[in-house]
């Protein structure tokens, strides 16, 4: 199968009447929308980094939206991009379009109340973060102490977003907490459920002309 590569899309730049094709990412950045739907390691994060620092520079009165669709990924750089979103001035907005997995969850979480939302059929996952310590003995004691510190810090911040006790937090997260749509609006890790628009019984005087068109009324 050949690859279809970038798709690109009509799009009309805002306060002038032209348009142009732009490939569908560039489209979204303009639109303030930035897509997490890879393992988050340290490019991946200087990517989404360097999209979330020029909006904010250019308008923070306007949100910026993270939409997830990933399996988190390495530590270091999941955390740059937690504690970025937490000190921009624009508001962030997160959205669950399939998985959000371990430190996505977190990032997920994170968004400003009330602009937290997912897929009915999203799944989180959120887990105690983990590590690879390699080395001398000392070395290794050094990095469960930054694991655990890390770890301390983010229950605390997942506390304060989901309305939960700190207490709580850690009792469940001891093992994989795993949440479907309901559950996760349920915890306090979503606050909507994106539910698809209701289908009237009789559709439009248009829709019933397509369909007779096509033979199918």
């Amino acid at each position: 199968m050949m690859p279809i590569g970038t798709p690109r899309v009509p799009y009309r730049t805002p306060g002038e009447g032209t348009w142009q094709w732009l490939d569908i990412w560039n489209a979204l950045y303009r639109e303030r929308i930035i897509f997490i739907g890879d393992n988050i390691d340290e490019e991946f994060s200087n990517q989404v980094l360097a999209s979330m620092l020029y909006l904010d520079s250019i308008d923070n009165t306007k949100k910026i939206l993270l939409y997830i669709n990933g399996p988190g990924g390495d530590l270091t750089p999941c955390m740059a991009l937690y504690d970025t979103m937490l000190s921009l001035k624009s508001p962030i907005g997160t959205h669950c379009l399939g998985f959000a997995f371990n430190l996505a969850g977190f990032i997920l979480a994170a968004g400003e109340k009330g602009s937290r939302t997912g897929m009915p059929l999203c799944r989180i996952s959120l887990q105690s973060p983990a590590g690879a310590a390699r080395g001398q003995a000392d070395d290794i004691e050094n990095e469960a102490n930054e694991l655990i510190r890390i770890k301390n810090y983010l229950y605390g911040k997942l506390a304060e977003h989901t309305g939960h006790s700190v207490e709580k937090i850690h009792e469940d997260l001891s093992r994989v907490k795993r949440f479907d749509a309901e559950g996760a609006l349920e915890y306090g890790v979503i606050d909507r459920i994106v539910r698809p628009s209701r289908i009237k019984k009789e559709g439009s005087t248009a829709q019933r002309k397509d369909m007779r068109n096509l033979g199918l009324g």
